[in-house]
Formats: structure tokens, C-alpha cells, sequence
């Protein structure tokens, strides 16, 4: 399900570089100026980016939650900008006014959206791999972007329905980062679930002699010491499997010297 997360990146750097031609586009076609338009749209737009990123690290709790919400205002927002925008400039006296402000609105919206991206994946993945995916996945949508706006986008659907078209992608992006959540969150509850394995516990090796055998032990040092190499030997070749009979064989620890007079 990982992959879906990639896949939603993707997207949603498909969906802020759309936005964010649309706007250029709709702006040159209305006011003149293309080169100017380009210019400040662009970096208005970069701007918003690094403001929505700083506020980012504000969001400590539910990044999937927010992260959905914030797909879906800036699927609506986005969708509609398009529309939106040439409402505005016929129908009221502040275009430009209107058009930052949805600039700026939307590209803090893009901006918060690949480092709660980042920090949703980055405890199913090494830090290293988090960042080369994402990023890997982020220019790969904007490649794709910048290539269907003018070939595919603009020619047969309009800015107008480009621009709707992109927001209901971004929809679908909430969607898959939602189902990929769910899945990791039903992972972790069958692992908790699950008994853990059994330990193991290493006891110390223990020499028993049959009660027979015990009994036959003489008083003296040295005898004591034959007796007990003696039902080592045997206890080692073959085990007794009935501990009722058994009884535990004590080796006196007897100085040197008592076992040297006693031989």
C-alpha cells in the first residue's frame, strides 16, 4: 500500500503545477503582459510554498486527517480558481487583487502537502529512502504536468475544465492516502494482537544418580570420588526419564591433600 502513497505525490505535484498555470495562463489572456504575469505568479506562488512548509511543523497530531482535509479545500479551491477568476474579472473592479490572493491561498495549501506526505510514510521507511521516493515522485508529476498543460489540457478541454478536472484528482489523491492509512493502522492492530513468541529459559545442566546407587557411596574421600565419576558416566550414557526415583548427587568439594592421603 506504500505505493499508493508515492502515487498520491505524484499527483498532487501534478495538480499544484496545474494550478498554478492555470492561473499564469488566465492572467496573461485577461491583463497582457505574459512575461510579467509568468514572473510574479510564479514567484508569489514559490513564496506561498515555503510559508505553507513552515507552518507544516505545527500540525503534530492526525496527519492524515489534516492531510485529507487540506486535499479536498484545495481540490474545491483550485477546481473553481479557474472559473472563479474570470467572474472576477468581469464582474468586479479588483482582478488582480483576487487573483494573489488565490495564489497565495493555494500555494500554501501545495506546501503543506509533501511534508505531511513525509512525515506520514517516514515510520514505514529509512529516512534516506522517504526523501528520494517523495522528491523522486514530486518532479515526476511536475515533468508530467508541464508537458499535458499545453499539448492535451489546454487545447481540448480549456483552462476551465482543466482546472475542475485537476481538483477532482486531487480528491482521489485524499483517497488513496486515507485507504493506505487504513491498511497500516489494521496492520498494527493484528500485530498487537498476536501472542508473542515464547521465551526461552536456559537452566543449568544437573547431575542425578538413582537411589541405588546413592546409597552404595562409602564414608571415605577417595570412594566418594570413584562413586561419583562413576554414576557421571552413567547418568551421561543413558538419562533417567523418572525424576520420582532420582536423587540429586552432592559432590563434596575435598581438598587436595585428604584425597592424596586417602589413595
Amino acid at each position: 500500500m506504500g505505493i499508493l502513497v508515492f502515487i498520491s505525490v505524484l499527483l498532487v505535484a501534478a495538480c499544484g503545477l496545474i494550478y498554478e498555470l492555470v492561473a499564469g495562463t488566465l492572467a496573461s489572456y485577461l491583463v497582457g503582459d505574459s512575461v510579467f504575469q509568468f514572473s510574479t505568479i510564479i514567484g508569489t506562488y514559490l513564496f506561498a510554498m515555503g510559508i505553507g512548509s513552515a507552518l507544516s511543523r505545527y500540525i503534530n497530531r492526525g496527519l492524515a486527517n489534516r492531510f485529507v482535509w487540506i486535499e479536498l479545500l484545495l481540490g474545491v479551491i483550485g477546481g473553481f480558481s479557474s472559473a472563479l477568476l474570470m467572474l472576477a474579472f468581469a464582474f468586479t473592479q479588483g482582478f488582480e487583487l483576487i487573483l494573489y490572493a488565490l495564489v497565495i491561498v493555494m500555494g500554501v495549501l501545495v506546501g503543506l502537502e509533501i511534508p505531511l506526505l513525509m512525515r506520514i510514510v517516514r515510520d514505514r521507511y529509512q529516512f534516506r529512502d522517504v526523501i528520494a521516493h517523495v522528491l523522486t515522485f514530486d518532479y515526476l508529476g511536475a515533468l508530467g504536468a508541464s508537458l499535458l498543460f499545453p499539448i492535451l489540457l489546454v487545447p481540448r478541454l480549456g483552462l476551465v475544465r482543466s482546472a475542475m478536472l485537476f481538483g477532482l484528482i486531487n480528491a482521489a489523491c485524499a483517497l488513496l492516502v486515507l485507504l493506505s492509512c487504513a491498511h497500516w493502522a489494521r496492520q498494527s492492530r493484528k500485530r498487537s494482537k498476536s501472542p508473542p513468541p515464547p521465551k526461552t529459559i536456559s537452566t543449568p545442566t544437573r547431575l542425578y544418580l538413582p537411589a541405588t546407587l546413592t546409597t552404595s557411596i562409602s564414608s571415605s574421600p577417595a570412594s566418594r570420588m570413584t562413586s561419583a565419576f562413576f554414576s557421571t558416566a552413567i547418568c551421561n550414557s543413558a538419562p533417567a526419564t523418572n525424576t520420582a526415583t532420582m536423587k540429586r548427587l552432592s559432590i563434596p568439594d575435598w581438598p587436595l591433600s585428604r584425597l592424596r592421603a586417602a589413595s
